[in-house]
C-alpha cells in the first residue's frame, strides 16, 4: 500500500496563511490590549500636574506609546493575510469594506497616538497648561474610542460576513463578531470597556484560527485528509 499523498504545494500554502494570521493576530490583541491598560492606568488621575510630576506615570504613558506601532504593523500583517487567505473566493464589495475600515482604524489609531505623544512632550516641558491637556486629551479619547472603534465594528462585521459565507472559521465565531461589531457600534465613546472588545475579539479570531481547519470550499476534501494525516 502506497502512503497518504503529500500535502499540495497550494494547500500547504494556505495553512501556513493561516498560522501567519493567527500570530499576528495574537500579537496585535496582546500588545494592543497592554497599551490601553497602561495608557488608562497613567491618566487615571485626569489631572496635567499628576502626569507631569509622576515619573512612573510618564513611563507607563511612554510604554504605550511605543508599543502601539508594534501593535499596528502586527494588525496590517493581519490584514494581509487574512485577505490572501480568501484568494479567488474574496468578494469584491466585504473586500474593500475589510480593507478600508482596518486601514481607517489603524490611521485613527497611529493619529491618536501622535496627539498623545505631542501632550508627553508639552507636558515634559513644563509648557503645557489645563485647557490644552483636557482639549489634545479628549481629542485622543475621541479619535481612539469613538471613531477608531466604529471602524473596528465595521472591520469585524465585514470579517464575520466573510466568514460565514466561506466557512473560514467555525460559525459561532462569526457570530460573536456580529455581535461585537454591535457592542462597539453602539457603545464606542460612552462605555471605556468598549475598546477592549475589539482586540479580545481578534485574540478569539487568531486562535481560533490557530487551531481549526476550515471546511469551505476553498479546501478540498482530499487536501484536508492529506492536511490531516500529515505530520
Amino acid at each position: 500500500m502506497t502512503g497518504p499523498a503529500p500535502l499540495p504545494a497550494a494547500t500547504a500554502r494556505r495553512w501556513r496563511t493561516r498560522r501567519s494570521a493567527a500570530v499576528a493576530g495574537i500579537v496585535f490583541a496582546v500588545l494592543l490590549i497592554v497599551a490601553l491598560v497602561a495608557m488608562r492606568v497613567a491618566l487615571s488621575a485626569g489631572d496635567v500636574r499628576a502626569v507631569g510630576t509622576d515619573p512612573q506615570r510618564q513611563a507607563l504613558i511612554r510604554l504605550s506609546l511605543n508599543i502601539v506601532p508594534f501593535a499596528g504593523i502586527a494588525f496590517l500583517w493581519f490584514i494581509g493575510v487574512v485577505r490572501d487567505q480568501l484568494g479567488a473566493v474574496e468578494d469584491r464589495l466585504f473586500s474593500t469594506v475589510f480593507l478600508g475600515s482596518g486601514l481607517l482604524f489603524l490611521a485613527m489609531l497611529f493619529e491618536g497616538a501622535v496627539v498623545a505623544t505631542s501632550l508627553m512632550e508639552m507636558a515634559a516641558g513644563q509648557g503645557l497648561d489645563a485647557g490644552i491637556w483636557a482639549f489634545g486629551r479628549g481629542t485622543t479619547q475621541a479619535l481612539i474610542t469613538v471613531y477608531a472603534m466604529r471602524m473596528a465594528a465595521v472591520f469585524t462585521l465585514s470579517v464575520s460576513t466573510v466568514a460565514l459565507r466561506t466557512s473560514a472559521m467555525p460559525r459561532w465565531v462569526a457570530f460573536v463578531g456580529v455581535a461585537v461589531a454591535v457592542v462597539l457600534l453602539v457603545s464606542a465613546g460612552e462605555r471605556t470597556w468598549s475598546q477592549f472588545v475589539f482586540p479580545a475579539w481578534v485574540l478569539l479570531v487568531s486562535v481560533v484560527i490557530l487551531f481549526t481547519r476550515p471546511h469551505g470550499p476553498g479546501v478540498a476534501p482530499a487536501d484536508e485528509a492529506g492536511a490531516t494525516m500529515r505530520p
